[in-house]
């Protein structure tokens, strides 16, 4: 039985979207009990006249929330009877729980997992890991999306191994495609890190490196898996988000401008749910937090039941492929420079 904590304060949607989505991952995953944090006479209220089997799940009281404007720093030292705090510290402390999940605060997440739980051996910096969609209906990981907004070549490499091991063992994408961030695709092309990860990349034998990919391509499906640093990469994601988000906006904004695209529109109904259903990131899960000793997936604050159910079902998948082994296992292979 794999226990899995799930931080239900925090996010827009907290904590009827957390309950609902665990009650979901219960039913749909076998093997799995899930540990909710928050307020208990509010989650209790929640679960009243549910169906679901209640062995299977059990509540962690914690009466402060963490909110998102809050600085990660204080939230640990002052609120520690919070949902995600607590959670953390189960998390650290007992070692029947393998994972935890969260929709509340980045910062205070990221915070609190490094100075709590702390890193695999041998890993320099942890780094998020989301998976967006690619037009010929695959996924493609980026790593890292926000949390080293300064890095090294030996952390890019890191970064490359962890999120290559993970689209693998978590996705099934057999030997993932790996391609660097840069401003062009030739090997001469970025700064002197760039350059310097290239070399690495090119080197290390665990990987399948595919070269450099500019940030137009990040969709096409020819990559499985981009490295960059924080910076970049949170751009990156929320720059294709938004522009999808925005190119959705438009199309409608067009369809119901005159009468004959409104009919047009009638016709291919169908086809655009399942548009919407492809580009809807609650459909993707959550941002994991590869590098950290236990397993730490980041849902979207807005997320709702669904997307929560998937953040769930990730650090499920995680904890049984035994990704951190895997991960501790090639890193440790390789020289790494500071700490």
């Amino acid at each position: 039985m794999i226990k899995i904590i799930v931080d239900c304060f925090g996010g827009d949607h907290s904590p009827q979207a957390n309950v609902d989505g665990a009650l979901a991952a219960l039913e749909s995953t076998r093997d799995l009990h899930l540990i909710l944090s928050g307020d208990e006479s509010i989650l209790r209220k929640l679960l009243e006249g549910r169906q679901y089997d209640n062995s299977r799940i059990e509540i962690l009281n914690a009466t402060q929330v963490i909110g998102c404007d809050e600085r990660p720093t204080d939230v640990i030292r002052l609120k520690r009877d919070s949902s995600m705090i607590k959670a953390i510290r189960m998390l650290r402390d007992d070692d029947s729980v393998a994972a935890m999940v969260s929709t509340g605060s980045t910062g205070a997440l990221v915070a609190a997992a490094l100075t709590r739980i702390g890193r695999l051996r041998g890993v320099i910096r942890p780094a998020f890991c989301p998976v967006l969609p690619t037009m010929n209906g695959g996924i493609v990981g980026v790593c890292d999306s926000g949390a080293n907004v300064e890095v090294t070549p030996e952390h890019l490499r890191q970064f490359a191994i962890m999120a290559s091991l993970y689209m693998e063992n978590v996705y099934g994408v057999s030997t993932p495609r790996v391609a660097l961030l840069n401003v062009g695709k030739e090997a001469e092309k970025g700064d002197e890190i760039r350059q310097a990860a290239y070399k690495l990349l090119t080197e290390t034998t665990e990987l399948n490196f595919v070269g450099n990919m500019e940030s137009r391509d990040l969709l096409s499906g020819s990559y499985d898996v981009v490295v960059c640093d924080g910076f970049s990469g949170n751009v990156l994601v929320k720059a294709t988000e938004g522009a999808a988000l925005e190119l959705m906006k438009k199309l409608k904004k067009d369809i119901y401008s005159r009468w004959i695209y409104k009919m047009g529109a009638a016709l291919m109904s169908r086809m655009f749910k399942e548009e919407k259903e492809f580009m809807n990131y609650q459909n993707y899960g959550g941002s994991v937090l590869l590098g950290t000793s236990k397993v730490v997936v980041k849902g979207h604050g807005s997320s709702k039941a669904t997307a929560v159910q998937k953040c769930i079902e990730q650090a499920f998948k995680m904890q049984i492929s035994d990704l951190n082994g895997k991960i501790e296992e090639i890193i440790c292979k390789y020289d790494h420079y500071e700490f």
